[in-house]
């Protein structure tokens, strides 16, 4: 029989804080109320069938405990129901896992993070000599390596092929150079992930099992397709927001090179897992150390502001970690996507909650922003943002000093006024030229520097973030998705 919830054998806890044997999983918040899984797994049905959510899990640390629940179906053609044991696509949230990886090195004194890159990897080249001698494995954890997000090369399925990545990507240009800006950077985790096989003698994903997967107990966590066969697996669906979406023309298109920056499979619950081995300081369940302490808070400390704090609703970068700022309490998360699949990962260390949604599909963006909006309003007393867009009446903004040209690895921005507002064209070029259509549209002001333009997919809902930024050298950039395309004319 399928299973929708786990952690129901539960308890609540008292006025005093101590369990309570009562049918239910409960805690209080300051003002007393208790929190039941029942009312979660409620909250979460509804919130999924009115957002045209596929399928969904849910799995929250709480009290010490984790707890986790699942709604609607892994796939709307076959109608198989999504169950807590379901394995999720968690796209970018892999980087964590390599983060995780990389801090180890550290720890065993196999790895320097402040000295080039290339004294692990001889053969590590980009297109920019001087970045190439100079680029460090600090700069590639937080984003500030310059190398660009976008290159996407099927080495094929060897062993090999990261070393294959990396080779390739000698002729791949900076979005911006090295150590101006945060501009995040898929290839950078891919390179991570090599010097992870170099220090260790193991293919990446290897590594990831000996070194965190099977410590940590997380049997429902994987890397390679074959491997999600004998579990049951989401498949990513895609259509217009605002109605039922429709399976995804293929379950998994990326290669097996994307491991890295991309391509691990997961349980709502073995993500917890995960995160509470960093918010225990280093510790798995049975007490076992995977990281030292200092590790730890060096991968939450901030090494960057980002001055885009809406595409991934992030403040902050660490050495792996988003890092966020609700109105004065901390955490640190990730999000993650795939071909119609969507992962939203969150932690609030001082109040030891962590909250983990994977999605198939649907308005996930706003599944995420009801459902952890009132989770972490009651477990931990955090207010999160308002969703982004335009004020009721837009300020007044002269959008004629950042007129221009914007460019970055495989993408030209051209920003221009028509009719007193700013227009915005987005096109590929170079060896991105045939990747897609160019995109234009209309920018509404939020701000002096900020802009809203019409959103597209789970990610951006409604309206996508336009941010004008300079880079340390004075340059200016606009900030698409996280990505620095600097000023060229």
């Amino acid at each position: 029989m399928p299973r929708k919830a786990k952690g129901m054998e539960s308890v609540s806890w008292d006025a005093q804080g101590n369990w309570d044997a009562r049918g239910n999983w409960g805690a209080r918040d300051s003002g007393g109320r208790e929190f039941y899984l029942d009312h979660w797994q409620a909250r979460l049905d509804r919130l999924r069938e009115s957002h045209h959510v596929p399928g969904a899990t849910l799995a929250v640390l709480a009290r010490g405990q984790v707890h986790e629940v699942a709604s609607g179906v892994l796939h709307r053609g076959t109608g198989v129901d999504t169950t807590t044991d379901s394995v999720f696509q968690l796209g970018s949230l892999a980087k964590i896992y390599t983060a995780t990886l990389v801090m180890q090195l550290v720890d065993e004194g196999r790895l320097d993070l402040d000295a080039p890159v290339k004294e692990v990897l001889p053969d590590f080249a980009v297109a920019d000599a001087g970045a190439t001698e100079t680029i460090t494995t600090r700069q590639l954890l937080s984003h500030t390596s310059g190398l660009t997000c976008d290159f996407t090369y099927d080495s094929g399925r060897g062993d090999d092929c990261l070393a294959r990545y990396v080779e390739a990507a000698k002729d791949v240009g900076l979005d911006c150079p090295t150590g101006t800006a945060v501009s995040y950077s898929s290839l950078g985790y891919n390179v991570l992930g090599r010097i992870v096989e170099v220090l260790t003698g193991l293919t990446w994903d290897e590594a990831l099992k000996k070194r965190l997967i099977t410590p940590l107990g997380l049997a429902g966590t994987m890397t390679l397709p074959e491997e999600a066969l004998s579990h049951r697996a989401a498949m990513g669906h895609l259509g217009e927001l605002g109605q039922d979406p429709d399976p995804a023309p293929a379950w998994d298109p990326m290669p097996r090179s994307a491991g890295p920056y991309g391509r691990v499979l997961a349980t709502a619950g073995d993500v917890v897992r995960l995160a509470r081995m960093h918010l225990d300081g280093g510790l798995a369940e049975d007490g076992t150390r995977l990281l030292a302490e200092d590790s730890v808070r060096a991968m939450q400390r901030r090494e960057v502001d980002v001055p885009d704090k809406w595409t991934v609703s992030a403040d902050g970068w660490g050495l792996g970690w988003t890092l966020y700022d609700w109105e004065g309490t901390s955490g640190f998360g990730h999000d993650g996507a795939s071909i119609g699949q969507y992962a939203f990962l969150r932690v609030v260390p001082e109040a030891g909650v962590v909250l983990v949604l994977l999605t198939n599909g649907g308005d996930a963006r706003r599944l995420y922003e009801e459902l952890f909006g009132e989770l972490l309003r009651e477990l931990a007393g955090v207010r999160m943002p308002e969703p982004f867009g335009p004020p009721a009446q837009p300020p007044a903004v002269d959008i004629t000093p950042l007129t221009g040209t914007y460019k970055r690895e495989g993408v030209l921005i051209t920003v221009s006024e028509q009719g007193g507002k700013g227009h915005l064209v987005y096109e590929f070029v170079d060896g991105m030229k045939d990747f897609s259509p160019p995109l234009e549209m209309d920018l509404v002001p939020v701000a002096p520097n900020v802009f809203a333009g019409p959103g597209s997919g789970a990610y951006s809902a409604d309206w996508m973030p336009v941010v004008f930024s300079t880079l340390a050298d004075g340059t200016g950039c606009v900030y698409i998705g996280m990505r620095a395309a600097p000023k060229v004319g």
